[in-house]
């Protein structure tokens, strides 16, 4: 045999070992919206009860250091969807600047379709996964349009233009209203024999803060002031809709050939006063805003669950995912693919990781630099911040940027 063929065959055979040979695993992302780091019964928190997370996080790869490159949520599931980071797809924030076009008008509404137009780009993952014969389903906080748009076989958003179409219409109904339509879907899929990808983007922890009163009680029953009870309840909430989630795919003898993946879309620590977000949380390039712990758990394909401590950031799941089942990654994928080190529990060797983050107001769809306010970079324990003059317009005081001088922190000692 030719010596260069035979190190092909190798390689080839040596890559694959590092999913199950010939398996295309159902894949499902769950996402919290709006959610602290540290606000899970397996992250420590001494208050919020969080058992069905709990429960995942035992069966899970566990990295408590996770990252989303910007603490915003358009941008934030933009980059989840594309694999991109926001100032390459484009969507660097959540809406066109009503200071530039009053919303509403013809040029706003023409500024939001265009926005649209940027997933257009790129290969998104559900449309990667169906290479693979993966049906799809979209469910909760969605921006893009339709569904269709991102590349989902199915889904509950209509999306822009029609009514409440800003970011997720029907979608948003999920969780907080059953799980019907994803029992639906996964019927579906085993029924044609597909492998499926879930996008769970539900709308809670997420304002409105209006929990069940059988948890909200719980909570006031500590002490707690009224904003923070019923936001740690909504926390609550949403671990029961994860939990319901799972318990479709236990049911149906497809949890162990299920790759289920953890990740919140930005941060959130709640203000003590009244229902709004504290400074250095959402919005912010600080812990408070960009951390999330991420979880792997896919039983039957050899990831055993641990904790770790290696810094990992959401853009990195788009090509770990595909990896795992079989997909193509596109070239300009700046992502690591982190499959080899959760099967072969090897270190992830890199020198660190970059976020940045926009106004939530975009002054210039076509200037992403416009609206710029924040370049962070993590290595090891040290955390270097820049801050730029973007235009902010409205959330002022979420980006008082009083520190002009680049700003280093030692993480293990200033959080």
């Amino acid at each position: 045999m030719n010596i260069r063929i035979a190190i092909g065959l190798c390689a080839l055979v040596f890559s694959a070992s590092f999913a199950v040979a010939g398996n295309t695993p159902n894949i499902v992302y769950i996402i919290s919206d709006d959610q602290a780091w540290t606000d899970y019964g397996f992250m420590g928190h001494p208050q919020i009860r969080t058992p069905n997370l709990d429960r995942l996080a035992a069966q899970s790869i566990v990295f408590d250091r996770g990252y989303v490159p910007t603490a915003l949520c358009r941008p934030s599931l933009a980059t989840l969807v594309t694999g991109q980071f926001a100032h390459r797809h484009g969507v660097t924030g959540n809406d066109p600047s009503p200071k530039r076009a009053k919303r509403g008008t013809t040029l706003y509404n023409q500024r939001r379709a265009k926005l649209i137009t940027f997933l257009d780009k790129f290969e998104t993952l559900p449309t990667l996964l169906s290479e693979r014969g993966y049906l799809s389903h979209q469910s909760g906080k969605w921006w893009e349009g339709g569904y269709k748009h991102g590349g989902f076989t199915h889904g509950m958003t209509r999306g822009f233009p029609q009514p409440n179409g800003r970011h997720g219409d029907d979608g948003l109904k999920i969780g907080r209203k059953g799980m019907q339509p994803i029992e639906t879907f996964v019927d579906h899929a085993v029924e044609q024999k597909k492998p499926f990808f879930l996008w769970y983007g539900v709308f809670l922890p997420h304002t409105p803060h209006n929990p069940p009163e059988r948890l909200l009680k719980n909570y006031r029953k500590q002490g707690l002031p009224l904003p923070v009870a019923k936001y740690y309840a909504n926390c609550e909430w949403f671990d029961e809709t994860c939990g319901q989630l799972i318990d479709i795919l236990e049911k149906r003898n497809l949890r162990d050939d299920t790759l289920i993946v953890y990740v919140t879309d930005n941060g959130w620590i709640n203000r003590t006063d009244r229902t709004a977000y504290a400074p250095r949380s959402k919005q912010s390039p600080y812990e408070g805003g960009v951390r999330t712990p991420i979880m792997f758990s896919w039983p039957k394909g050899g990831l055993k669950p641990s904790k770790r401590s290696e810094v990992i950031s959401s853009v990195d799941l788009f090509p770990t995912v595909l990896a795992a089942a079989g997909a193509r990654i596109p070239d300009n994928t700046p992502g690591m693919n982190l499959l080899e080190s959760l099967q072969r529990k090897t270190a992830i060797t890199r020198t660190g990781i970059f976020g940045e983050g926009f106004a939530h107001d975009i002054a210039d769809i076509k200037k992403p630099e416009a609206s710029l306010l924040y370049r962070w970079r993590i290595e090891g324990k040290w955390k270097l911040l820049l801050t730029y003059d973007g235009e902010v317009n409205r959330y002022k005081r979420s980006h008082p940027r009083s520190e002009k001088r680049p700003q280093l922190f030692d993480l293990s000692s200033d959080p």
